[in-house]
């Protein structure tokens, strides 16, 4: 009589078992000697609008060029879907800060947007008929399909952030890293980059977003990280933003503070 072996199957994999959109593990970053990350751990699930807070020089745009890959962090390690940022670029839209651009460059709104598809093309490939009606699909879902054929210096400071939010679409990403989309836009854009924001989530898509305004954070995004050169909390907006938290990472210089969904009150910080 032969002995056979029992084996338990394995179980399928679950949600909790998926990696991290965004996974930073004791990122140090100094410039000339002064620490602008320090020891800093990022966690961002897969399918959440998050928002990096906190006071000017705690490093939140140093922290959104380290996991793209653009500045070298001293020690740490940076995670994409589980995988270095070089493996997963194809993965990881970028909006950077309006300032930032060279918005004076000749080129159409048209052209800026198929910017988004060079990944995808190779810089031999040009953009063919598929990538301009791509990226006029994502010109029509940001409201600037007719400005297609316009300068980019033309266009207002609202109007050119939405064409850059164009940009990212047509890239059909799976992680967005927006640094201050909603610096210096109208009432209108905003409104209009808080309903694609809420559209990428809905799609599974997560969002990681420099974020200065404390006011709209309860109401704009569901998950936030407090950064102050070094990580004071992260997690979801109804745990984390709370009084206790916000006056570590601005140094007690915040007034009317929200605890997110705990008080209902809004927050600001002060000078």
């Amino acid at each position: 009589m032969s002995a056979t072996t029992s084996r338990t199957p394995l179980a399928a994999p679950t949600e909790a078992d998926a990696p991290l959109a965004v996974e930073a593990t004791d990122v140090t970053l100094a410039y000339h000697q002064r620490p602008a990350l320090w020891d800093v751990d990022l966690e961002v699930p897969r399918g959440v609008l998050m928002a990096i807070v906190g006071p000017n020089g705690a490093g939140k745009t140093t922290l959104l060029r380290t996991i793209l890959g653009l500045l070298r962090p001293a020690a740490g390690r940076v995670r994409i879907l589980g995988r270095p940022y070089r493996a997963q670029r194809h993965l990881v839209a970028y909006v950077p800060q309006r300032s930032s651009v060279d918005w004076d460059f000749p080129t159409t709104v048209r052209d800026v947007v198929a910017m988004g598809t060079y990944g995808q093309l190779g810089w031999i490939r040009r953009p063919g008929a598929n990538e301009r009606r791509r990226s006029l699909d994502a010109l029509r879902q940001v409201g600037m399909e007719a400005y297609a054929d316009r300068q980019i210096s033309q266009l207002s400071g609202g109007q050119q952030q939405r064409v850059f939010l164009a940009r990212a679409l047509v890239q059909d990403a799976e992680v967005y890293l927006m640094d201050e989309p909603f610096q210096g836009v109208d009432a209108t854009t905003e409104r209009a980059i808080v309903s694609l924001l809420r559209t990428l989530r809905a799609a599974g898509k997560t969002v990681v977003a420099v974020h200065h305004d404390l006011q709209t954070v309860a109401e704009y995004f569901d998950w936030v990280t407090l950064l102050n050169v070094r990580r004071i909390a992260a997690g979801p907006v109804a745990e984390v933003f709370i009084e206790e938290n916000l006056r570590e990472t601005y140094g007690g210089r915040v007034s009317g503070i929200a605890g997110g969904h705990a008080n209902g009150t809004s927050a600001k910080a002060t000078p």
